[in-house]
C-alpha cells in the first residue's frame, strides 16, 4: 500500500499543512497514524484532491461534507474504489440536490432539465490527476519531502 506523508499531501494537494491537520482533528479526513506522524493512503489523497476541487468551486467545508457524506452512502465504498472502473463517474450539484452519474447522456439530461445552474465535476479526472501527480513527482529524490519509509527510519534511529 503506497503511503504518503502530510508534506507530500501538501506537495501534491497545494493545501496548507495547517488546513490538512485541520481537517484531520474534524474528522474530515483521517490518516493512519505511526506515532505522531500522520500517514496518508492512495484513498485519502484521493478524497483530499477531491475535497479540494470542492474548494476551488466555492463550497463550504459543510457542503463538502455533505457530498462526502453522499458519496460514501450512494457507493457503498471508498470514493478510490469506485473511480477505479472505467466508466467516467460525474458529480453535479445546484447546491441542494446532488447527482452521481456515470453515463454522459445522463449527465446531459440532468443539464438539460436543471432550472438553475450545476456544478459539475468528473470525479474520474481528478483521480487521473492525482496519479499524474504522483508519477511526476520523485519523493525519493526531494529532501523537502521525505517518504514515510524515511520519517520512520529517522524515529527508529534516533530512539
Amino acid at each position: 500500500m503506497q503511503e504518503f506523508t502530510s508534506q507530500e499531501i501538501v506537495a501534491l494537494t497545494g493545501i496548507s499543512p495547517r488546513q490538512l491537520q485541520w481537517w484531520d482533528e474534524q474528522g474530515i479526513v483521517s490518516p493512519a497514524r505511526q506515532g505522531r506522524c500522520r500517514l496518508y493512503s492512495f484513498a485519502d489523497l484521493t478524497e483530499i484532491s477531491v475535497i479540494c476541487e470542492l474548494r476551488r468551486k466555492g463550497f463550504s467545508l459543510q457542503r463538502v461534507r455533505t457530498v462526502l457524506r453522499f458519496l460514501q452512502r450512494e457507493l457503498g465504498k471508498r470514493l478510490v474504489e469506485t473511480l477505479s472502473s472505467s466508466a467516467d463517474v460525474h458529480l453535479l450539484t445546484d447546491g441542494k440536490h446532488i447527482y452521481l452519474e456515470t453515463s454522459t447522456r445522463q449527465v446531459i439530461d440532468i443539464l438539460k432539465n436543471a432550472r438553475q445552474p450545476l456544478l459539475t465535476i468528473c470525479l474520474s479526472d481528478t483521480l487521473r490527476q492525482v496519479r499524474a501527480d504522483i508519477r511526476g513527482k520523485d519523493f525519493r529524490n526531494k529532501k523537502s519531502v521525505r517518504s514515510a519509509n524515511w520519517v520512520r527510519s529517522r524515529r527508529k534511529n534516533s530512539a
